[in-house]
């Protein structure tokens, strides 16, 4: 891909990436603990829906991206084989099925908090769609986000510290998607929450240091913060706090949040998490550069970094199955920013 917009061919592309490995149930790594003894079970009979895609929750938002896709692009050549897909996927046996692992006595870290997330932004871009078809997905879906959405209402209250990493334990993107799930869905006591959250853990921050990226980061632990931020806060206090967060960021500092990761092996599942990160910061760059006065300096200088960044990944989306499995969802958030 070389188009850094969200043109019909790259959305097609992005679209049959996700059609080609949503259904594909290996190579898999489950995440799976058990209380004792029990027959070996396949993926798909863990998981009815999101057996695929190497994991649960790159399972879950392949799913999300054909579902954005599909309501932002509906003359895609693919809709029909979307539609075909999400009919015999969103039934209430299946969405049964995976409550049932849910409810298992073990699972309650089960996918905390990255997996809940990305099925709360499922949810949300299911309730988006207008059509009877979808509006029949999306209620199917919604005791599956109804169960997430209350594991992330008994969690964050005991949750006395936030996660900084660049991985899938990093609390600051959990909280950005469960925020939109909860403006979509109406669910103001979530949303309350995860404002209420984001300001205790986050409002004091000041002077970032930005120590990344780390060897297998695929968000930036200061941007994904900002951009929460944005979100939660009003426009005025949002740049105030962000000029206390990056002082020096319109010249540049730190340096490396302006420089793309070097990706030196795209067949490690580690290392390919890199061009992740070169998309996630090209999506919170985009968004940074909105929420900032016109006069900002460091308006320009974001969206030359975006660009960068793009450039750096988006043609690695697909390729190999370590990044392929996954890398579309973040080339779409960053592309669609």
């Amino acid at each position: 891909m070389k188009s850094q917009e969200l043109t019909p061919s790259v959305a097609a592309h992005l679209v049959g990436a996700a059609l080609g490995h949503v259904a594909r149930e290996y190579p898999n790594v489950l995440v799976h603990a058990m209380a004792g003894p029990e027959p070996p079970r396949t993926p798909r009979q863990l998981h009815p829906i999101f057996f695929g895609s190497y994991d649960w929750h790159s399972c879950v938002h392949a799913h999300w991206l054909l579902a954005r896709l599909l309501r932002l692009s509906p003359g895609l050549a693919e809709a029909a084989a979307i539609r075909a897909h999400f009919n015999q996927a969103f039934t209430p046996k299946k969405i049964a099925g995976e409550l049932a692992y849910l409810e298992r006595p073990t699972s309650g870290g089960f996918e905390r908090p990255y997996g809940w997330a990305w099925l709360l932004m499922l949810a949300a871009e299911l309730r988006r769609h207008a059509d009877a078809e979808a509006r029949g997905w999306d209620l199917a879906l919604r005791p599956l986000g109804e169960a997430f959405a209350a594991r992330f209402m008994a969690f964050l209250p005991k949750a006395d510290y936030p996660v900084r990493a660049g991985v899938h334990s990093n609390t600051a993107f959990a909280l950005l998607m469960a925020k939109d799930y909860a403006s979509v869905c109406e669910d103001p006591a979530l949303g309350a929450l995860v404002i209420a959250k984001a300001r205790a853990w986050y409002l004091g921050d000041a002077d970032c240091q930005a120590w990344e990226p780390s060897g297998d980061d695929f968000l930036s632990p200061a941007l994904i913060e900002a951009r929460l931020m944005q979100q939660v806060l009003g426009p005025v206090e949002f740049r105030a706090w962000f000029s206390h967060f990056l002082p020096r960021a319109a010249q540049g500092e730190p340096a490396t949040l302006f420089a793309p990761a070097k990706v030196s092996d795209r067949g490690d599942g580690k290392i390919a998490h890199l061009d992740g990160l070169n998309l996630s910061r090209a999506w919170c760059w985009r968004g940074l550069a909105r929420a900032l006065a016109p006069g900002d300096p460091l308006r320009a200088l974001a969206a030359k970094s975006a660009e960068r960044h793009l450039a750096a990944s988006l043609a690695h989306v697909t390729g190999d199955y370590m990044g392929e499995h996954w890398l579309a969802s973040f080339a779409l958030l960053a592309l669609e920013a």
